[in-house]
């Protein structure tokens, strides 16, 4: 039978979002929400539920098993949509394979010291100032320079690269045609990008795709490709950028836990990173999914072709899962957190963005001893949407 469900304010989920989860997974396990497409949604809370659903194959990401109607999710256009969040297998199992060689621990590992140079470099520009907006000047310039490096994305593209990306983060309610312009704009920029790098390829993953696509083009296709080069860049910023940003604050709120970490190399953090993530994770909610088939969670019938959201962030908090739940403690390296995934659609870049959140983390806790907040806690505001957790600013004095 089906179990009575709630419904979700949407604004309480990015006002205060552990506590209206907590609030939420005591309720019961499944509720009934709006969606950020103004559609209904189901979203599963409790840890247990959310792992077993990550995994599920009849939860589908391709929007082709969704009802007509139902869902409203932004709309890219074809050579942009083609990538991993909207593909199940056989498709995904092929393209995540052509790109899991470029992040695979060893490949992730040798680009520890060029990113420990680089976040030595972007303090050396603020230090002598005593203070600075650290997500403009610090978490948000390290992942962003990695992931162009990574791709060979030119340096002149990457102040416009890094605005198309906010917008589409968090869009302009009273401006919906700048998210539209910012998808055209970025469109252009990777069919441009693309063919440069096939009249000149250089040493970079971007190339090294061109060459699979050109080479057997049955194995990838020209909007895969496109796409892959869209996600790569999008994913490997945003998610990286907003893990610094709230791991900073985390520990801010957690002067003990800072001092603590203070002076250990970036290779000793990664149970610290885990743990940060586990308790303030950039993705609230996993990539909404669509069962193939009515499907049974925590006693609640989801019919086929609803929109399912599963809540990384509740699931990372569930008393059930982690004892002292609300707690941060280090030492526990966040074992079995949720906040990049599980299953075939874990975090393809999760290496990647430890690494750089540790490297960032050691090298900021080294050079700048006296971190605080230059205002008052509550003056600090998240992005307004419950598909991202992340600060807008993080003003620091030293």
């Amino acid at each position: 039978m089906q179990r009575t469900v709630l419904s979700a304010d949407p604004r309480a989920l990015t006002a205060d979002p552990h506590r209206a989860y907590a609030e939420l997974r005591a309720a019961g396990p499944v509720h009934r929400v709006t969606g950020t497409d103004g559609k209904p949604a189901w979203l599963v809370t409790r840890y247990e539920d959310v792992r077993r659903a990550l995994a599920d194959p009849r939860l589908a990401l391709d929007r082709r098993h969704a009802l007509p109607g139902n869902y409203a999710g932004f709309n890219l256009p074809p050579a942009l949509d083609a990538n991993l969040l909207n593909m199940d297998p056989p498709d995904h199992t092929r393209v995540r394979r052509l790109v899991a060689k470029a992040f695979t621990p060893a490949r992730v590992e040798k680009l520890r010291e060029p990113v420990r140079e680089l976040a030595h470099t972007l303090l050396d520009a603020v230090e002598p100032d005593g203070r600075a907006e650290l997500i403009a000047a610090y978490a948000g310039p390290l992942p962003i320079t990695v992931i162009c490096d990574l791709l060979g994305v030119p340096q002149e593209s990457r102040p416009d690269f890094r605005s198309w990306t906010d917008t589409l983060i968090t869009p302009d309610p009273e401006r919906p045609e700048a998210a539209r312009q910012a998808v055209g704009a970025m469109l252009r920029f990777y069919t441009g990008l693309i063919a440069a790098k096939r009249d000149t390829p250089g040493d970079d993953l971007l190339s090294d795709l061109i060459t699979v696509r050109d080479d057997d083009g049955d194995r990838l296709t020209e909007d895969e490709l496109t796409s892959l080069a869209f996600l790569i860049l999008f994913a490997g910023y945003e998610n990286t950028v907003h893990l610094i940003g709230n791991s900073v604050l985390a520990l801010l709120d957690h002067p003990e836990v800072m001092r603590s970490l203070r002076g250990r190399p970036a290779t000793e953090l990664a149970d610290a990173v885990d743990e940060l993530a586990r308790f303030d994770g950039p993705a609230p909610l996993a990539i909404r999914r669509f069962p193939v088939e009515d499907l049974d969670i925590g006693g609640v019938t989801l019919p086929a072709g609803e929109t399912v959201l599963l809540s990384l962030a509740s699931a990372n908090r569930d008393p059930e899962r982690f004892p002292e739940p609300d707690t941060l403690q280090p030492a526990s390296g966040g074992a079995g957190h949720l906040a990049l995934g599980h299953g075939i659609h874990y975090c393809l870049g999760a290496a990647l963005a430890r690494m750089e959140t540790g490297v960032a983390l050691s090298v900021l806790l080294d050079r700048l001893p006296g971190l605080r907040l230059a205002v008052p806690r509550h003056a600090l505001r998240h992005r307004p949407t419950f598909r991202a957790r992340g600060l807008l600013t993080l003003p620091v004095t030293w």
